[in-house]
C-alpha cells in the first residue's frame, strides 16, 4: 500500500462497517507482515466485510479447516511455503477466488498466479481503492446467478400463473376470488414447504384460522378431484397447509 494509502486505512473513519453484518462476505488476509495485515483488515472491516487474518501458510490452513470463506487474500512473498504453493495446494480441492499481492510487478509473476488459478493480481505498493474494487469484482464474479422467478406452477392438471394471478386446466380459465388468487400466490411461492395459517390470512385483522379454513375448502373444491380427501392442497395439521405441485 503507498504512504497515502496506508494513512487513508489508519484513519478511515468509524462507521457501523466497523462491525459488519452476519452475512457480510468473509475475506482472509495471508501476509507475514504485521502492518500490513493490521492496515488492511481495518480498511476492509471499514468497507463492511468480516476479515479474519493469517501470519502464515500454516496459520492459514488452520483457519480454512474451521471457517468458510469468501475470498482469500494472499502474499506471495512468505517464509516457509510461499503463496504460489498455497494457492496451488487450495485450488487442487476448492474453488475459493484468490486475490494474490506481490512486492514484485513481473509480468512472470502475474502469469504464474494467474495459471496456478488466482482470479485476479495485485502488486504493492498499491491504493486501498483499488484493491477495495478489486475484491468487490471478485466476489460479484463468484456470486452464483440469481435463480430466474417462477413464472407459473404446475399440480394435478391445473397451472396457475403467478404474476397474472390466473389458474388454468389445459385452455380452460378457471374463476378465482381475490382471496383464492392471493392464498393460490403464497402456496406456489414454497411449494411442497408448510405454509402457516396465519401467512394465508392475508391483511385482515378479523380473518381468524377458522375464516382460513373455510376459504381453503372453498378453493379445495375448485382443484381438487374429491376435496375431502385433499391431495393437491394438503393440511399440516396444527400448523397450516402446503401444495403439492408436479414434478
Amino acid at each position: 500500500m503507498t504512504a497515502t494509502g496506508a494513512n487513508q486505512a489508519v484513519d478511515a473513519p468509524p462507521s457501523t462497517a466497523q462491525n459488519p453484518a452476519d452475512d457480510a462476505p468473509h475475506l482472509l488476509v495471508v501476509d507475514d507482515d504485521r502492518r500490513i495485515r493490521a492496515l488492511l483488515s481495518r480498511f476492509l472491516l471499514s468497507e463492511g466485510y468480516r476479515v479474519s487474518t493469517a501470519e502464515t501458510v500454516l496459520d492459514a490452513r488452520a483457519k480454512l479447516a474451521g471457517l468458510k470463506f469468501d475470498l482469500l487474500i494472499l502474499d506471495v512473498m512468505m517464509p516457509g511455503e510461499n503463496g504460489f504453493d498455497f494457492a496451488r495446494s487450495i485450488r487442487a480441492a476448492s474453488t475459493v477466488p484468490i486475490l494474490m499481492l506481490t512486492a514484485r510487478d513481473e509480468k512472470e509473476s502475474r502469469i504464474m498466479g494467474l495459471e496456478i488459478g488466482a482470479d485476479d493480481y495485485l502488486a504493492k505498493p498499491f491504493e486501498p481503492r483499488e484493491l477495495s474494487l478489486r475484491v468487490a469484482n471478485i466476489l460479484k464474479r463468484a456470486r452464483p446467478p440469481a435463480a430466474p422467478p417462477v413464472e407459473s406452477v404446475r399440480f394435478g392438471p391445473f397451472v396457475f400463473h403467478l404474476a397474472r394471478g390466473e389458474l388454468r386446466r389445459g385452455e380452460e380459465v378457471i374463476r378465482l376470488t381475490d382471496r383464492e388468487r392471493e392464498m393460490l400466490r403464497v402456496l406456489t411461492t414454497s411449494p411442497g414447504e408448510t405454509v402457516p395459517r396465519q401467512a394465508l390470512a392475508g391483511n385482515g385483522e378479523a380473518v381468524g384460522e377458522r375464516t382460513v379454513d373455510v376459504q381453503v375448502n372453498r378453493l379445495r373444491r375448485k382443484i381438487e378431484r374429491d376435496p375431502s380427501n385433499p391431495l393437491i392442497v394438503q393440511t399440516v395439521r396444527g400448523v397450516g397447509y402446503r401444495l403439492v405441485a408436479a414434478n
